[in-house]
């Protein structure tokens, strides 16, 4: 597994950028008098809604990812290959939550938001196919 360390990090990178923003919607809620939740009514306007999705969106594509990069790393796919896949998704992340925090026309959906969380989907799509590829030879 020492091969992986740059994927494994990235991962954890990942793991410790949803914690973080787990801690920061909370925290922002209650700061406005909020409950924890859901954030209604859904208003890209409203500040604690983007907060909140960009949370939810940073957990949602989670799992999908980490789970086929350890399993990469057990199919042995390519150490570079695996970090190139691995940096790529947490820079769309990065720049996807960024863009939604920041507000705007950009971060209503059909824009630049959206193709940074599909290009973050096809990042995914590509990694579980290169694992399914490593394990199957």
């Amino acid at each position: 597994m020492e091969a992986y360390w740059l994927s494994t990090l990235g991962v954890l990178a990942l793991c410790l950028l949803s914690v973080v923003l787990a801690v920061y919607s909370g925290s922002s809620k209650g700061f406005a008098g909020k409950l924890s939740g859901p954030v209604v009514p859904a208003d890209d306007d409203n500040p604690l809604y983007r907060i909140d999705r960009v949370h939810m969106n940073s957990v949602e594509a989670l799992a999908a990812f980490v789970v086929p990069a350890v399993l990469a790393m057990m199919a042995g796919v390519g150490p570079v290959t695996l970090a190139v896949l691995v940096w790529a998704h947490l820079a769309i992340r990065l720049i996807h939550m960024a863009v939604y925090l920041r507000g705007g026309n950009a971060a209503k959906g059909g824009n630049i938001r959206t193709v940074l969380y599909v290009s973050g989907a096809l990042v995914t799509f590509v990694l579980v196919l290169v694992t399914g590829w490593a394990t199957l030879h």
